[in-house]
């Protein structure tokens, strides 16, 4: 079934399964109020949209960095209204920066049901790739930071190498700005107290992985424009140069 839009939905069984959770998780979520109503169909079926699994995949991120659902309740109240799934996905995204890496050893059985759906040997070796997922003898060492949004890229028609290759590009990218911004950042606080230094590093981390998601979102919504207008991105930018520094921020 789709949406009037196109876009396909899920059942409560699907939405759970893509979310990694159980049905009760779900149908517990949505009698507090943190999932709004699914579209009623034929039968009187639930069918649940894009914006339901991310707001539910945010939810299960909250709740990974140990928030109580009073403070889930206070956190999602305080989202402005009508966030699409991207804009949900950004919020998970920054709230995961808050996270320590955590990787743990797990089985195939356990890695799938960790992902929320059954793997293949080209789903492995395409997770492999975007550094998600270790063979190691019978075991799998996991990114479980990452393998959410690995899953979500398995539908994504990338070849590994593809893959393989866009992950050198943001890894290469993201440590150049990180170790500039590090820079700057030393310059303002190297005089100050050590418990200062900590404080502000703690309160800066969300805010600049925000920033730098917002400010990537928007270059690429604007590489992709002039892509598919059949402008290349190089005379785009020579004729409109103040565009790209309009969408920083």
């Amino acid at each position: 079934m789709t949406t009037d839009t196109g876009e396909p939905t899920l059942t409560i069984d699907e939405l759970a399964a893509r979310a990694g959770v159980t049905v009760r998780t779900v149908r517990f979520y949505a009698t507090r109020g943190l999932l709004p109503p699914p579209v009623i169909g034929p039968r009187r079926v639930g069918h649940y949209g894009r914006g339901h699994l991310a707001r539910l995949e945010l939810i299960e991120e909250l709740q990974h960095q140990g928030m109580t659902l009073a403070a889930i309740e206070r956190y999602l109240q305080q989202l402005p209204a009508g966030l699409s799934a991207r804009d949900l996905a950004v919020q998970r995204a920054v709230v995961a920066s808050w996270a320590p890496e955590a990787v743990e050893t797990l089985g195939r059985a356990e890695l799938e049901r960790r992902a929320g759906r059954p793997l293949g040997e080209e789903d492995l070796e395409r997770l492999g790739a975007m550094g998600v997922v270790r063979s190691e003898d019978d075991s799998y060492r996991v990114d479980l930071g990452l393998l959410r949004l690995g899953v979500r890229l398995l539908d994504v028609p990338l070849s590994p190498e593809a893959i393989r290759a866009s992950r050198a590009v943001l890894i290469e990218h993201s440590r150049a700005a990180a170790h500039e911004l590090s820079l700057l950042f030393r310059g303002e606080v190297g005089q100050r107290d050590a418990q200062d230094v900590k404080s502000l590093s703690a309160h800066m981390h969300p805010l600049v992985v925000q920033a730098l998601l917002t400010t990537f979102q928007r270059s690429l919504k604007e590489e992709l424009r002039e892509w598919l207008d059949g402008t290349p991105a190089e005379a785009a930018s020579s004729v409109e140069p103040a565009r790209g520094a309009s969408s920083v921020g």
